[in-house]
């Protein structure tokens, strides 16, 4: 899974635009700025953080199960941290016990999806936030996390609907933030710099996956959750 030291990721730095509008509103005073400038930008502005509704999904066809918010940390991402890699995690474990795993905060480390040998699809992070899942600080920062229910060294673990629906999340995560599908950009989490992990281990397809995701980047883009989505575990 991923990163046991959340402290050495405790403290949120504040993005650059943040610090422009910041240092605008203070040079010229809010009266020089459009009232309805303002109004677009306040959330920018330094201390103050993008509004969101709970519950709310960023991809369209999972289900919300929230994280302890001891396992990441609140960002607005993509304004203070670029996003420009999507991590693939095998979870060494069920489904259930990733659930129950993210949502303890003494694990002090989550992913923002975990996608199951059935082709479920539950998030736990917001995008807009920083997860603790690479066991290194600026790869969290820059990546979306993706966690797969099963074992390394059990290939059949690695099922037909588990590819194709992890395919589907990370070509929307892709068309999102505009990154090429390639292994540049989406990688394994024993290619993060400085991780013991292992994982996807050998048994991960990716020649498989990014034809998967190729294809899923091409359909029709599903229409994102606008409102809460089911919080049962």
């Amino acid at each position: 899974m991923g990163e046991n030291r959340a402290s050495a990721d405790g403290d949120r730095r504040i993005g650059r635009r943040a610090l422009i509008v910041g240092g605008i509103a203070a040079a010229t005073g809010t009266a020089v700025l459009a009232r309805d400038e303002l109004a677009r930008l306040w959330w920018r502005m330094p201390g103050v953080e993008k509004p969101r509704e709970q519950g709310v999904v960023d991809y369209a066809g999972a289900r919300w199960v929230a994280a302890s918010d001891a396992n990441w940390r609140r960002a607005d991402r993509p304004d203070d941290y670029h996003v420009d890699m999507v991590i693939v995690h095998v979870t060494q474990g069920s489904f259930d016990s990733a659930v129950q795993a993210f949502q303890n905060p003494g694990h002090k480390a989550a992913a923002h999806y975990i996608v199951g040998q059935d082709g479920r699809v539950t998030q736990m992070i917001r995008e807009l936030d920083v997860a603790y899942h690479a066991g290194n600080r600026d790869y969290n920062e820059r990546s979306i996390g993706i966690e797969h229910a099963g074992f390394v060294d059990r290939p059949e673990d690695f099922t037909d609907e588990m590819y194709e629906a992890s395919a589907r999340l990370t070509a929307r995560i892709c068309a999102r933030y505009d990154l090429p599908v390639d292994r540049k950009h989406i990688l394994g989490h024993v290619e993060v710099p400085g991780t013991d992990h292992t994982d996807p281990g050998p048994h991960w397809d990716w020649d498989r996956y990014l034809k998967l995701v190729r294809r899923a980047r091409t359909a029709p883009t599903p229409t994102p959750s606008t409102s809460p989505s089911s919080t049962a575990g």
